[in-house]
This record gives structure tokens, sequence and C-alpha cells, in this order.
């Protein structure tokens, strides 16, 4: 083998069913591209079809490449699935579920990846309405409450499984703007806790990844502005953008067997941005 490898490989996460939201962008996006990388089977669900299906050509094409560069050590890739799916309208996430668990089988690990905080998100809290607090908890907590619900069985059937909820570190910062999002981040942290605790005698595994400030396509659109970059900058310890690899390096880790006794823990993901709080 003359060229090296640049990534890890995870024997665990061969074969594996991977169901992720919020899979077709950003941080989702790349960590469906690692997965496949690792030979998992992966699930996507998201309400942005045509970038689904822009990411499911890619890794096509990631996979006649590595067949056509002769990588044979490496896993065969398996094109992701997509399902359209809006979580914050639970019947159609339960329904989705539903179908998910009897065309693709069952759930090995679910990444329970999407959330917002766009523009209607950012309001102080005195312009927050009760509309505005149930579409944000909609689309930043209850789904992963009740996709985990809805996935749970074939994982307790299996005798094994990893789930991994995204937070945020919003919450740990004077983050000012979006009071409801950094709210539903913080009651991820306790969720991802109490089920840990409630889903480990059947050998689940309940995680959390909190990212910081992450160079996503989106993030650069709406918010990375120099005045806001300088901010990140003074804030972390690595003076550098972080990349949306690098936050599903850590899920894919979490995924594996390699993490097999870790369980109730939430990896802050930031260039050392709250290291010290």
């Amino acid at each position: 083998m003359d060229e090296a490898i640049p990534f890890t490989i995870y024997p665990s996460l061969r074969d594996k069913h991977v169901l992720i939201t919020g899979g077709a962008e950003g941080i989702g996006a790349a960590t469906v591209e690692l997965f496949a990388k690792q030979g998992s089977k992966v699930t996507i669900l998201d309400i942005s079809t045509e970038a689904a299906h822009a990411l499911i050509a890619k890794v096509q094409n990631q996979s006649v490449n590595q067949h056509r560069e002769g990588k044979h050590w490496l896993p065969s890739i398996y094109l992701p699935k997509f399902y359209e799916c809006n979580v914050c309208n639970l019947d159609q996430l339960q329904n989705v579920a539903r179908q998910v668990l009897q065309n693709e089988g069952p759930v090995d690990c679910l990444i329970n990846n999407a959330a917002a905080a766009g523009a209607n998100a950012r309001r102080p809290s005195v312009e927050v309405t009760p509309e505005s607090w149930e579409f944000d908890v909609n689309v930043n907590l209850r789904h992963i409450f009740f996709l985990t619900q809805a996935v749970l069985p074939s994982m307790q059937k299996q005798g094994k499984g990893s789930i991994i909820n995204m937070g945020s570190i919003s919450w740990k910062i004077p983050s000012v703007g979006v009071p409801v999002y950094a709210t539903c981040k913080a009651a991820i942290l306790g969720l991802t806790k109490t089920h840990s605790k409630e889903y480990g005698k059947y050998n689940i595994r309940v995680n959390s990844v909190m990212p910081g400030s992450i160079a996503t396509q989106r993030q650069i659109n709406e918010v990375l502005t120099p005045e806001y970059r300088a901010e990140v900058m003074a804030a972390q310890s690595l003076k550098r953008d972080l990349m949306p690899e690098e936050v599903a390096r850590v899920i894919l880790f979490l995924a594996s067997d390699d993490s097999s006794a870790v369980t109730g823990s939430s990896y802050v993901v930031d260039g050392g941005w709250v290291s010290d709080l």
C-alpha cells in the first residue's frame, strides 16, 4: 500500500445502517460522506431534495474514483438513501421512520442532526411569541425525542445501538439573539444524559456533540461576516476556521465500537472557545 489512508477506518461501521436527519447539507452532509467511506449504509432525512440528490451524486463519484484508482483496501461505498421529511411535522416524521425501518432495516446508529438558527430564530427574548417558540422547539428539540422513540425498538431488538444528538456551545457562551435555540441546545445535553441512563441496560449508547462556529456554506453565507469571524478568532484557541469534516470525525468515533464504553458524554468541537468556561 503506497498511498496513505487520509482518514481512520472503523471496521465496526462497515455495513451498519446509519440514519441521519438534516444530512443533505453542512455538518450533516460531511457526516454522510465520511460514513459512506466507512462502508456504512446511510439513510438521510431532509427537506432539501436538491441538495440531497447532489450529495448522493457526489458520493457515487467518489465510489467510482475509488474503484478506478484501485483502492481495494477501502470499504465498498453504498449510495445513501434519501427520504424527504420535514422533522417539524411529527406525523410525517413518524411515518417516514416506519418506512425507513421497513425498507432499509434496523438502525444501528441514529444521528439527530437537524436544527436551525436562521433569521427567524434571531430575536431578543422580549420578541419571542408562542408561535416562534413552538417552531424553534420543533425544529431543534422535539424531533430528537420522538425520532429516538421511533427507532429505539429496533436497537433494543438488536441489543446494541448508538444515538448521537447534535448540540451546540451556544448555551455556554453569552449568545445574544437566539434565546430559544440556545435553550433547546441546553436541553439536548439533559436529554442525552437522561437517555443514556434509561437505555444503557439495552447496550444503547447516547452521546452528544457540541460544535462551535463551523464554516459550513450556510454559516459562511449568512453569519460569518468579517466582524463575526474576528470575534470567533479572538474566542477560539485555534486561530482558524473549523470545518464540517472535523465535527463529522468525532461523530464517526462515537458511532463506532472504538467508543464502546462512552455514553452520556458531550464532546465539544469548538477550537477551544469554551475550554475555560
